[in-house]
């Protein structure tokens, strides 16, 4: 009789054990995802602007190789759905850091700077102007008696304006101030609108060289 107990307690033992394990391995990924390191620290870079992008491929592939699916062919499903994730992770943080735009936009959103939203109108009455000359440009090209030309010229005020606001970012963004960030997340949003016009330029050209 006693040795019916004694094995019924080993019995509750196990499926306890087993319960807070299980328990245990939700809490740990829960805090993973609670927690998560910032892109920066993911990928061991230092959490500012400048970067050094050359890098990021290297760390990259080491990274997706610890979460590889191989090394979790005989894990548990929790297991290989972590390590799925993690793979998103890494990949997402690759693609934000190699590309300055969203870079930008993650550094802020870490500093915890409230963005205005991309439909908010702008303040800017000069680039509100400028914004209406550049779209005139563009509907322009079709008509040019040298659309070659028209269209090689668009590509230079694109390039030469995108360039001057990338600038005037970095520099906000090397500040790292209440001021900077607010200038850097204009500029950031008129970048965004030079970048749609590079877009609608690139299909413009398509279309107008297909014909």
């Amino acid at each position: 009789m006693q040795s019916t107990f004694l094995l019924y307690n080993v019995y509750k033992f196990i499926l306890v054990v087993r319960v807070i394990k299980r328990h245990f391995a939700l809490f740990v990924h829960w805090l993973n995802l609670e927690y998560a390191l910032s892109y920066f620290a993911l990928f061991g870079i230092e959490e500012c602007f400048n970067i050094n992008v050359a890098k990021l491929s290297p760390i990259y592939q080491t990274l997706q190789k610890t979460v590889h699916p191989d090394k979790f062919a005989h894990a548990s499903a929790q297991e290989q759905l972590i390590a799925v994730q993690k793979s998103a992770e890494i990949n997402d943080a690759y693609q934000t850091l190699k590309q300055p735009i969203k870079r930008a936009e993650y550094l802020l959103v870490l500093r915890e700077f409230d963005m205005p939203s991309e439909q908010a109108s702008f303040q800017d009455t000069q680039f509100l102007m400028q914004q209406m000359e550049l779209r005139e440009m563009l509907e322009d090209i079709q008509h040019a008696s040298d659309i070659d030309a028209a269209v090689f010229n668009a590509n230079e005020t694109l390039d030469t304006e995108y360039e001057k606001l990338a600038l005037s970012m970095e520099k906000s963004l090397n500040n790292n101030s209440n001021e900077g960030n607010l200038l850097a997340s204009n500029d950031l949003r008129k970048l965004k609108f030079f970048e749609k016009l590079r877009i609608e330029l690139d299909l413009l050209e398509d279309q107008l060289f297909d014909d």
